[in-house]
């Protein structure tokens, strides 16, 4: 196993890139959760119905917010 150092510019690029892929994941989710789950806002619906948009809305957001950090992070690793 070989180790190099990192350049100041190298880490720097690191930590822009963790942070973008965090806040793109965060927006991401809030978009999804709000399409999936506003309806229950907007509109009166059943309980049961509501209870299931909004753990849909979780669930989706979640794992899409969890696929960008990913994605965004593969791509930085493996330049073109």
């Amino acid at each position: 196993m070989t180790t190099t150092r990192q350049s100041r510019a190298e880490r720097d690029a690191i930590t822009v890139e963790i942070g973008y892929a965090l806040v793109s994941a965060c927006f991401l989710g809030a978009v999804m959760f709000g399409a999936i789950a506003g309806p229950t806002l907007v509109w009166s619906l059943p309980a049961v119905v509501e209870e299931v948009l909004r753990t849909a809305g979780a669930a989706v957001a979640g794992l899409l917010a969890v696929l960008r950090v990913i994605h965004v992070l593969w791509r930085f690793g493996h330049p073109r």
